[in-house]
């Protein structure tokens, strides 16, 4: 029989966890709500107003989630077979692709984005190589299509894992009768894994769009003009127009949107166990 822990043991355990998080996170995300529902400390929601009235705040939402969406459905069409491969592995090999797909969380975003202009610029690795075959050079940064290509790169381990977790759970004795049946693998991939799958495609899709709506440096140093994202937008609105009530007030419908889709993530977890 384990022993039990008193309150206040539990207390003294949890309490300077509990006080690191409120002043690491509580504080400053009240010190925003604040400051998007007031100016000069009057309640006002002229934030909201002056933004959902905004040309520029309505464009860069719809293009956030037009690099969110576009972005998140690559990584899961490049994640899937990753994860289907590694589901059909040993578990000892499995745990080798395992840590090569952990390998990108050891570099920094910002690293990375930074390495693809290094392969994606016009001196790079790619328009060397083309311009050493005499073959036509693309334009592939300052562009929708650098900040989709290191979006993406971001984003594939978060949508592995998930899909993975699925494949895994899944019954191995469906698939074998099913061959016994006369069925294909490429018929019992579609008509048993995949649809089985679609709870770890979706969690891994609202994982992945969850996190690239705050992309930040990314479309920073890899976008143009028009691949502006709301994280750009609140940075522009603190430091150029010192519009904190503004700014604030994108930060609150951004937070608003990920618990949305973040209740949603847990909903499907919680189907998932019980189905």
């Amino acid at each position: 029989m384990k022993p039990s822990i008193s309150q206040a043991e539990s207390l003294a355990f949890l309490g300077p966890v509990c006080a690191v998080m409120s002043l690491g996170f509580i504080v400053p995300l009240g010190f925003i709500f604040f400051r998007s529902f007031t100016i000069d400390g009057v309640f006002t929601l002229e934030g909201f107003r002056s933004l959902l009235t905004s040309p520029l705040f309505v464009r860069v939402f719809w293009t956030t989630l037009e690099i969110s969406l576009i972005a998140s459905i690559v990584a899961l069409a490049v994640g899937y077979p990753v994860a289907l491969h590694i589901s059909r592995q040993s578990e000892r090999v499995r745990s080798l692709y395992l840590i090569m797909v952990l390998l990108p969380f050891w570099t920094s975003i910002l690293v990375k984005s930074y390495a693809f202009t290094v392969i994606l610029g016009d001196a790079g690795l790619i328009n060397t190589a083309l311009r050493a075959l005499r073959l036509p050079q693309f334009e592939m940064i300052f562009n929708r299509f650098g900040v989709l290509a290191a979006s993406t790169n971001f984003l594939v381990p978060f949508a592995v894992f998930p899909i993975l977790a699925n494949l895994l759970a899944q019954d191995p004795n469906l698939g074998k009768a099913a061959e016994v049946m006369g069925a294909g693998p490429l018929r019992i991939f579609w008509r048993i894994t995949f649809p089985l799958s679609g709870s770890g495609v979706l969690a891994g899709f609202i994982l992945t769009f969850v996190l690239s709506l705050g992309l930040f440096a990314t479309p920073a140093l890899l976008g143009g003009r028009h691949d502006m994202m709301m994280a750009n937008l609140i940075d522009f609105y603190t430091r150029d127009t010192l519009n904190w009530n503004a700014a604030s007030a994108i930060a609150v419908i951004l937070l608003f949107t990920s618990a949305v889709l973040l209740l949603l993530l847990n909903r499907v977890r919680g189907t998932e166990k019980f189905a």
